[in-house]
């Protein structure tokens, strides 16, 4: 059966985190809400990979100083609602990461990448757009930092964090 997927994430600044997890706690289906908020960068890297995706978090988050982002306004998801985010220097380090796990990406996660943190999912496209009308002149855009990058392990709903690393280097993204 093998090892369970890993997923990659952008980690929040902890004022960004709390807001967004809110968010999540009050509007995202209470049966189906296991997480905190969360930016996903990949869904299901192969669980065999681990290792080397720790080193290699490690190594980017050596290197690159915290990353610039922007909430940029409310998203839809079709059945759901998310905060849209923006950040060119994220995709840029989303690029590396793929490039670096090239070949081992599912289908999902080799396409273009829109940043988000999902408050709402899997409702009827009327609830999603009341709450996208509710939301869009509560969330006012705002700059901010990625922290670093998480991995963790998917286990059937609910995610064990495997590694959080912060972003501590000198570069750019």
């Amino acid at each position: 059966m093998g090892d369970p997927p890993l997923i990659l994430t952008a980690q929040l600044p902890a004022d960004v985190q709390s807001w967004a997890t809110a968010l999540r706690t009050e509007h995202f289906p209470p049966e189906r809400n296991y997480l905190a908020a969360h930016v996903t960068l990949f869904h299901a890297l192969p669980g065999f990979c681990e290792g080397e995706a720790i080193q290699h978090m490690r190594q980017l988050a050596s290197e690159f100083a915290p990353v610039e982002g922007r909430i940029a306004g409310v998203m839809s998801l079709g059945g759901g609602t998310a905060i849209r985010l923006e950040s060119e220097g994220m995709l840029s380090l989303r690029a590396m990461l793929a490039e670096h796990f090239h070949g081992l990406l599912t289908e999902q996660d080799q396409g273009g990448k829109r940043l988000h943190v999902t408050v709402q999912n899997k409702v009827s496209g009327r609830q999603a757009k009341a709450l996208q009308a509710e939301l869009a002149p509560q969330v006012e855009p705002r700059d901010f930092a990625f922290r670093g990058l998480g991995l963790h392990r998917y286990l059937g709903g609910p995610w064990e964090l495997v590694e959080d690393v912060n972003f501590r280097g000198r570069a750019r993204a």
